[in-house]
């Protein structure tokens, strides 16, 4: 995994990676970085220097 600095810092697809890395916990396919027994997660993306901050809780 590593986080979103070591991916590039895509514009536009960090908010989507967040998620995914959110749903791999949620759903047991973190590998080596699982949480054990992880039901809810939260990703938030600030874009336009700060002119939109979004944030999304997802659980199971």
């Amino acid at each position: 995994m590593g986080g979103l600095k070591s991916r590039g810092h895509p514009v536009g697809a960090t908010g989507i990676y967040q998620i995914v890395e959110v749903v791999q916990q949620l759903t047991g396919g973190a590998g080596a970085n699982q949480i054990k027994d992880a039901r809810i997660g939260m990703a938030q993306n600030i874009g336009g220097s700060g002119a939109t901050i979004v944030t999304h809780i997802l659980g199971v």
